[in-house]
């Protein structure tokens, strides 16, 4: 019996440790431990482009330009949004960034400031 999580992919009870990751060789999916633990505990934990945990209030900046979809308006790399709310669904970031509005960011392409 093993002590390494099944596959959150395919449910493979194959798993094995690569580093800082577990492998699925039946799927080929992989996973970071982290994350793993994350879902053991049952609550969702959103997470910057390097790792660190994000909360509601906090401050982000953008770290790629990001193209406002059905608009000319472009988000910059560097710009600051203060006080970001935390959703579930795929763009898990809810905030207002000064000259554009109301909008819903991807955690991937934001880092903590």
């Amino acid at each position: 019996m093993s002590a390494l999580p099944a596959c959150p992919k395919c449910n493979s009870e194959y798993t094995y440790e690569d580093g800082d990751n577990y492998v699925c060789p039946e799927c080929a999916h992989e996973w970071s431990k982290t994350a793993s633990a994350d879902a053991e505990e049952g609550t969702k934990v959103i997470r910057d482009s390097n790792g660190n945990v994000l909360q509601d209030g906090d401050t982000i900046t953008v770290i790629k330009d990001l193209k406002v979809k059905g608009s000319s308006l472009v988000v910059k790399v560097g710009t600051k949004v203060k006080n970001i709310r935390l959703v579930d669904g795929d763009h898990d970031i809810d905030c207002k960034i000064d000259g554009i509005g109301a909008m819903k960011l991807k955690s991937e392409f934001v880092k903590k400031a």
